[in-house]
């Protein structure tokens, strides 16, 4: 079964943050963790099952505003399912999720929508319309949240800065097919960001592509959370793309790839956890040295030693 996040009928992305702050009556106020920083999402005991097959088992983590956290495991893991988990898409059989300051497992459908329209979402392989033009791709979350009051004016405005951010301003009027598998990829974090979405969430965000174009979309992925102070939950099977997010920062100024080297887990550097997963359990939580330092069995699968 593939278990891959699919593009919503009803559109995804998230609210401007301006659009945020005046629907403060709908969402409440972010739940502070304990250094006392907000939390865009928390997981609390979170459990899961499809039948006799248990996806999630009392699964706990939590991630503040710029933060970043790489899940990593087999396929069957469970990671997938947290990113379902996290936007509402499946519920848990126990635990409690929370999304953007709101407990979201007793939600309905359409409650669920307004929050879940706040969320970015690469999906795998871009997740693009095949009938859409690029341009229509990156505008359609703008466009069909039925619960946002859209200026119009400002649609073109936004989708060719999306498309400006990840350096595909020309292929506004074209197809996806006369796209590369990377450049569609790109098209995806485009219409991830075009609502200024405190959080994304990336599903295999690498998958199928070559090593300079993987990086190429980490690097757009740092540059958001950069510039933007995004926080990003990632599921991968590459522990490069961890690395790449770990030990760079995006560095404003020209050029895609502009990153610089940044201390692993220093004061400077990025906020980064990452997280592998078994049969639905979390078996390592950390940092990329303490990930490369592990004698787990299972867990030295997806990270090279360190010498």
């Amino acid at each position: 079964m593939n278990e891959a996040i699919q593009p919503l009928p009803d559109g995804h992305g998230s609210v401007t943050r301006s659009d945020a702050v005046t629907r403060s009556d709908a969402v409440t106020e972010p739940r502070a963790s304990a250094s006392g920083a907000e939390v865009v999402l928390k997981f609390e005991d979170v459990s899961l099952s499809f039948g006799d097959q248990v996806a999630i088992d009392h699964v706990s983590f939590e991630m503040a505003p710029g933060s970043t956290r790489v899940i990593l495991g087999a396929a069957g893991s469970g990671k997938t399912t947290v990113l379902k988990a996290a936007i509402g898409l499946i519920k848990p059989d126990s635990g409690r999720i929370f999304l953007l300051g709101q407990e979201i497992t007793s939600l309905d459908e359409r409650q669920l929508f307004q929050i879940r329209s706040r969320v970015g979402v690469l999906f795998q392989e871009g997740g693009l319309f095949d009938s859409f033009t690029v341009g229509e791709n990156v505008a359609y979350p703008l466009l069909n949240p039925k619960s946002d009051k859209v200026d119009l004016t400002l649609v073109d405005q936004k989708v060719t800065e999306a498309l400006r951010f990840v350096e595909l301003e020309e292929t506004m009027e074209k197809f996806p097919a006369e796209l590369s598998g990377g450049m569609r990829r790109r098209v995806g974090i485009a219409r991830a960001v075009v609502k200024e979405p405190p959080l994304v969430l990336y599903d295999s965000p690498t998958a199928g592509l070559d090593p300079i174009t993987a990086n190429t979309i980490m690097a757009l992925i740092a540059k958001e959370r950069e510039t933007a102070n995004t926080a990003s939950l990632i599921v991968t099977h590459r522990y490069q793309d961890g690395q790449v997010m770990s030990n760079f920062r995006y560095k404003s100024g020209s050029g895609l790839l502009n990153l610089e080297h940044v201390e692993q887990n220093g004061s400077g550097g990025p906020k980064i956890t990452f997280m592998v997963m078994d049969e639905g359990k979390v078996v390592f939580e950390g940092t990329q040295q303490e990930l490369e330092a592990s004698t787990d069995e299972y867990v030295v699968k997806f990270a090279p030693k360190r010498p």
